[in-house]
């Protein structure tokens, strides 16, 4: 996600501006930590997200290869996986197309 870091840093200067105000603390302290919050849940928001898109990641992977296992089993002689096709030119295939009558 883009804004991970810009969206936690946020949350957590709102949620730690409202509750300094509802405990009645001078704004200027309340600023001051806000600021401190804000830096650090966007820093802990950034970890977690990378945290959750490591377990994804992994976890794609996993059933990834937990399907072609099983489709190996399933069928022994069909080999599994793409076959890396040839890079085509598209020059010739264009250059054909025009002089063709």
């Amino acid at each position: 996600m883009r804004y991970v870091f810009l969206i936690f840093g946020a949350s957590g200067f709102l949620l730690a501006t409202l509750a300094g105000l509802r405990a009645g603390r001078q704004p200027d302290l309340v600023l001051r930590d806000a600021a401190l919050v804000c830096l650090a849940t966007a820093c802990m928001g950034r970890w977690f997200w990378g945290a959750v898109d490591r377990a994804a990641t992994e976890t794609a992977s996993i059933r990834r290869r937990a399907a072609i296992a099983a489709a190996a089993t399933e069928n022994p002689d069909k080999p599994t996986g793409k076959r890396a096709e040839p890079a085509r030119d598209t020059r010739r295939a264009t250059s054909s197309i025009r002089n063709s009558p």
